[in-house]
């Protein structure tokens, strides 16, 4: 089967299935054991928070580890805005209406509650301005969540402008990188964010860990998600999962030499270049800026069900989110952008890796080309 699906998971890195086999079988102990077995786990993982802290610019102090981003992004807007509500205020938490389900869910739950949000809308690229941020402020706003690139389009968000207007407002900037970090500059000052949700196997590591950033954590107040016996500076309770995590710092370690610019670039256009030679009519979504790995197309004369059904075991293609692949309902990423239920039928997000050759591209054009009108 061809892999056209990475931004629903990147194939695992070879060097990071090896580190994962070796390290279920030699650390199995409890990483929070004080005898010679746990404390070697220990190292391991606190390893793995350095070299997580190295790339984003952070301090080791700064890292959390956690089950993934879904679970981060729950920590960083709960932990934030709950304390607000229990103390009896009314929190203001703004957000875009082409986040991640899961941001979706946790700020509707959050309004059940109480929370006052506010929900922007992203202009025809997909993107959120700076301006919209600056204009949704108010006196009561707790904190701006934002992701850093969109995961059906692939359009990159301009945080570090955003991440400014926060800092002068003195409001902090929670982005999801999920689909971002390693990818393009995630440098936490340069993108002037004070938290950030990373997942593994977005770069080649295993599912079941990711990490949450937290600027100047020690000083912070936040509201632990999951209370337990002080693990991770007590703000994530649980015994860590060792070999995750040290499979995690092997992906960070190894996922540039796999993942470059040109490679996905010339990927991106011997698709685009085969398709408008068989004549396939199609719409590039998501603007200029997007993620190099990645493309939204519609394809307004092709037949989207019958390509999905008939490649069924030849091709892992997607509509969409992975996390929504089960809904019956359009995209509410594409329909915030006005397309009605037809279009968003018709469209196809198709994302690459290291895995993918030219001859991979040309097949994936003979099947749409086959379930295509001429």
């Amino acid at each position: 089967m061809i892999y056209f699906d990475s931004l629903a998971s990147y194939p695992m890195l070879p060097e990071v299935r090896e580190d994962l086999q070796l390290t279920m079988q030699s650390h199995y102990a409890n990483p929070s054991a004080s005898h010679m077995l746990g404390e070697q786990g220990k190292e391991l993982i606190e390893d793995t928070r350095e070299v997580l802290a190295e790339s984003l610019g952070a301090f080791a102090s700064e890292i959390i580890f956690t089950s993934g981003a879904t679970e981060t992004n729950n920590l960083i807007i709960k932990g934030v805005i709950l304390p607000l509500l229990l103390k009896g205020k009314k929190p203001h938490l703004i957000t875009s209406a082409v986040e991640h389900k899961c941001i979706l869910s946790i700020s509707n739950y959050l309004e059940l509650l109480g929370c006052e949000v506010t929900y922007l809308n992203p202009n025809s690229k997909g993107e959120i301005k700076p301006a919209q941020v600056k204009s949704a402020l108010k006196e009561n706003t707790s904190l701006v969540s934002l992701m850093h690139v969109n995961n059906e389009l692939g359009t990159i968000n301009p945080i570090s402008e955003i991440g400014s207007i926060c800092t002068e407002a003195r409001i902090p900037l929670h982005t999801d990188a999920a689909q971002s970090y390693l990818k393009i500059q995630t440098d936490v000052d340069e993108l002037n964010v004070d938290f950030m949700s990373i997942s593994a196997h977005k770069i080649g590591g295993p599912k079941g860990v990711g990490a949450a950033y937290i600027r100047d954590l020690k000083d912070l107040d936040i509201s632990p998600l999951v209370h337990g016996a002080g693990q991770e500076f007590g703000v994530r309770g649980g015994t860590l999962p060792t070999p995750l995590i040290a499979a995690f710092g092997t992906a960070i370690g190894a996922f540039r030499n796999y993942y470059t610019l040109e490679r996905n670039i010339e990927l991106k256009e011997k698709l685009l270049t085969g398709l408008k030679r068989l004549g396939v009519r199609y719409r590039v979504n998501g603007g200029a800026e997007t993620l190099p790995s990645c493309i939204s197309l519609t394809l307004a004369s092709s037949n989207i069900e019958g390509l999905l059904r008939g490649s069924h075991q030849s091709l892992a293609l997607s509509q969409g989110s992975a996390c929504s692949a089960g809904s019956i309902e359009p995209s509410h990423v594409l329909t915030s952008l006005h397309f009605n239920r037809e279009e968003a039928s018709k469209t196809l997000r198709i994302s690459f890796s290291h895995i993918n050759t030219a001859e991979d591209i040309q097949a994936l054009v003979n099947e749409i080309a086959k379930y295509t009108e001429s």
